[in-house]
Formats: C-alpha cells, sequence, structure tokens
C-alpha cells in the first residue's frame, strides 16, 4: 500500500463527516466499498486494463476534498453559459462535485425526479434503493470503488414508465477553485419503460489548478425505453477525468452514446453497457482531438446477455504533438446470445512522429450464430491527397484542416440533436484551424 493509504486513512478519519452530509443510502454502501479498494488497490503497471494509462504521478498530489458541503460564493448560473444555437435545453450544474439547484426551478412532466443525488436519495430512498450502485457495485475497478467510499453528491435523474421528456437536458460539470481539488461525483441516470430523455454532460474548468474529476454514473434503460446520452469534454490541461459508466438495456430498448474530446489533461472513460433484453439496441460512439501532451484513454465493454441484440461502436481520434490515444473495445458473447449482430471500429489519424496510438479491438464469443466484427487502423494523412488539395490553391493548414474533418465526419454526422451537430461541427472546425483552444461558447473559457 503507498497512495492508497492517504485515501483510506481520509475515510477513516472523516467516516462520521461523510455519513453527517449524505444520504443514509449513499451512506451505506461505504464500508463495502472501501473494502474492495483497499483489496484492489491502484492499478499498476501489471494491471492490463491500465498498462497503458499510467496515473501514479497525478496521484502523489495531495487533492483537498470538499467534504463539508462548503458553496460556491454564486450561483453558477450567474458566471458560467454554455450555449448551442438554437437549441434549448434544461439545465442544471454540478460545480466540483456539489449540486447547486437552479433559482428557477425547471418545469418537467409530472413524476419525473431531478437534481442532487444527495436529496433524491434522502427523500425517495425506498423507490431508488434497487438502482444505487447496483451496477458499480458489481465493479473490480479501484476508482470506481474509491468513488462509491466517498461519493457525497451528484445529479439524478428519474423518468418514471411511459413519460417522454422531448427537450433535451444539459448537465454542466464545472471544476471551480484555487487549490487542487478532487472531485467524487456520482449520477444516477434511470430511464423506465417506454420512457425517454436526451442528456448531455458538458465538463468544463474555470481553474487553472490541478484537479481530478472521479466520476461514476449508472444508468438504467427500461424496456421499449429510449436514451440519447452526450458527454463533451472541454477542460484544462491540468485536469484529470477519470469517468465510469455503466449502461443496463432491458428489451427492446435503444441506447446512443456520443462521447467527444475536444480539450483536456488526462482522460479515461471507462463504458460498460449490458444488454440484459431481447431486441435491444445500443450504438456508441467517440472522438478524441489531442495535440501537446494531451492524453485521452476509451475502454468499452459490451456484454450481449441475451438473443437478437444489435450493437454499433464506432471510435476516431486525431492526434498531434506529443499527444497520446489509448482504445481498447470488447464484445462479450454469452453462449445463450444467438442472433446477435455486433460491430466495432476504430480509426486513428497521427499526425505527427512524436504521436503515439494503442488500440486493442477485441471479440470474445460463446455463441456460433452470430454476426460480430471487429477492425482498427491507424495512419497519418494521404500525401497525395494533400498534394492535390495544394495544387487547387488550398493554403497547407486548411487542406490539412479539411481531410482532418473528412476522417471524423460520419462521428459527427452521428450525433441526433442536429443543433447539438451544427456546434460540434463549427467547434472541430475551428479546433482544426488552431483558431480555438475552448470553446467559445462560454464566457469565461
Amino acid at each position: 500500500m503507498g497512495k492508497e493509504t492517504t485515501y483510506l486513512n481520509l475515510f477513516r478519519n472523516y467516516r462520521e463527516v461523510l455519513r453527517q452530509y449524505s444520504a443514509p443510502l449513499m451512506d451505506s454502501k461505504r464500508e463495502a466499498a472501501i473494502g474492495l479498494f483497499e483489496k484492489a488497490g491502484f492499478p499498476g503497471p501489471k494491471d492490463e486494463a491500465y498498462r497503458q494509462c499510467r496515473l501514479d504521478a497525478l496521484l502523489e498530489i495531495d487533492y483537498g476534498m470538499n467534504l463539508y458541503r462548503l458553496s460556491a460564493p454564486a450561483h453558477p448560473s450567474k458566471v458560467f453559459r454554455c450555449e448551442v444555437p438554437s437549441l434549448s435545453t434544461k439545465l442544471f450544474f454540478v460545480v466540483n462535485d456539489v449540486y447547486y439547484p437552479d433559482p428557477e426551478p425547471q418545469k418537467l412532466p409530472e413524476g419525473v425526479l431531478y437534481g442532487s443525488i444527495n436529496a433524491i436519495l434522502r427523500e425517495h430512498s425506498e423507490l431508488m434503493a434497487p438502482y444505487y450502485d447496483r451496477i458499480a457495485g458489481q465493479s473490480a475497478d479501484a476508482f470506481a470503488a474509491l468513488n462509491t467510499a466517498m461519493a457525497q453528491d451528484g445529479f439524478l435523474l428519474f423518468v418514471p414508465a411511459g413519460v417522454e421528456i422531448e427537450q433535451p437536458l444539459q448537465l454542466i460539470q464545472l471544476f471551480h477553485g484555487e487549490i487542487e481539488q478532487m472531485a467524487n461525483r456520482r449520477n444516477l441516470v434511470i430511464i423506465e419503460d417506454g420512457a425517454s430523455a436526451k442528456l448531455m454532460i458538458c465538463d468544463h474548468s474555470m481553474t487553472q489548478s490541478s484537479c481530478f474529476s472521479n466520476q461514476v454514473t449508472e444508468v438504467f434503460v427500461g424496456k421499449k425505453a429510449r436514451l440519447e446520452y452526450y458527454e463533451l469534454e472541454m477542460t484544462h490541461p491540468n485536469n484529470t477525468r477519470l469517468s465510469n459508466t455503466f449502461i443496463d438495456q432491458q428489451a427492446s430498448s435503444s441506447v446512443f452514446v456520443n462521447g467527444i474530446t475536444l480539450n483536456n489533461g488526462v482522460s479515461r472513460n471507462n463504458l460498460n453497457l449490458r444488454m440484459l433484453g431481447e431486441q435491444a439496441e445500443s450504438m456508441l460512439s467517440g472522438l478524441c482531438l489531442l495535440d501537446s501532451h494531451q492524453f485521452a484513454d476509451y475502454h468499452v465493454d459490451v456484454e450481449h446477455v441475451v438473443p437478437q441484440c444489435t450493437s454499433r461502436q464506432l471510435y476516431k481520434y486525431i492526434l498531434d504533438d506529443e499527444s497520446r490515444g489509448v482504445f481498447a473495445g470488447k464484445v462479450l458473447v454469452h453462449p445463450n446470445a444467438q442472433k446477435t449482430s455486433a460491430y466495432q471500429s476504430n480509426a486513428n489519424l497521427c499526425n505527427s512522429s512524436r504521436a503515439r496510438m494503442n488500440a486493442l479491438p477485441q471479440l470474445e464469443i460463446y455463441a456460433d450464430d452470430v454476426k460480430c466484427s471487429h477492425g482498427s487502423a491507424t495512419g497519418q494523412i494521404d500525401e497525395n491527397a494533400l498534394f492535390y488539395m495544394r495544387s487547387r490553391g488550398l493554403s497547407e493548414q486548411e487542406a490539412r484542416a479539411m481531410l482532418k474533418f473528412a476522417f471524423v465526419a460520419d462521428v459527427i454526422e452521428g450525433i441526433q440533436l442536429i443543433p447539438l451537430k451544427n456546434r460540434i461541427h463549427n467547434l472541430v472546425g475551428k479546433r482544426f484551424r488552431k483558431q480555438m483552444s475552448a470553446c467559445a461558447g462560454c464566457d469565461i473559457c
């Protein structure tokens, strides 16, 4: 035990503080989680899942935690604006790991619960008990266990059976403060049978201090339910983002997940999806644009448990300078999961001799009546295409930007919210032309 001792002692010394400032349901999961964390320890060089994602130096930082739930001097809605033109959204804010209620409460369909996970778990403990930590508690990931042991707040969305939320919901997750800090954010999304929702989670930073986001999100999608789930990361190079997202799908449900990293420091995204009901469909996609010393790592595990389900994966990286990318995608087909259709694709563009990309596509199939395929390719910009475009009068910078955009266009075109698609199209174009380093729609980025 080395770095783990710091967090074990923190838990033991502030156990009563955690209990005082969190819901009993959250508190009931802590002891088992800290035991799992102590047993597993932080991943080291022999841990295959984290072999390319070394966090040793980042974990040496003495991060602070807001255990006593201190508030920011002003409501984030007063100092922060993040707009997608022509897209009207319901806005929610989490600063570090504290949810901030909207001064003007959002009007959502009857029965919908939203807001602070801590507050909702207190008020609706019986309703939420079957969901909280049900999936994450089965994970062997040390960071997920640490989150369960230390989490105090985050965001919760509950959409009851048959309810459709037409307007997209947007959760803004901010880092703010002058000290090096860790935020153990906890999110829970429940879409009951026949319900539907569109949720965007945008990560931003209002500080240049080193910050560590250790986030766990559990998502439950019921029978014939539909969820569109978007993540946009535009943080600071000094930020570290480690996200564990767990999704359970029931029969005839539809899940669309899109994650885009436009600016970051170190990012590790674990996405675990289980298809538990027949005729379920999922589309998972991601895009990482990296330069300087940025690092992004996607680990995607899709588990086909029952027959006649369909999953699609499409992930692309563009790497410049000395950036590094990792993609590990796995499709697991259980023996009973006949008639499975699964497709996985990863493509990467390295524009520097110093950039590095590691890819590990995997298929693990125990059924014989399936249609499954995977592929990964890493290369550079086609010099012949570049020469042709320059011969037509384009500058080298503009030609390279156009070729890059053509490379990632299918990921962007897959975004189902048209205004968001147009916004991402604009931001990516600016990024390729070196016209931005942060989201231009934010007042203080």
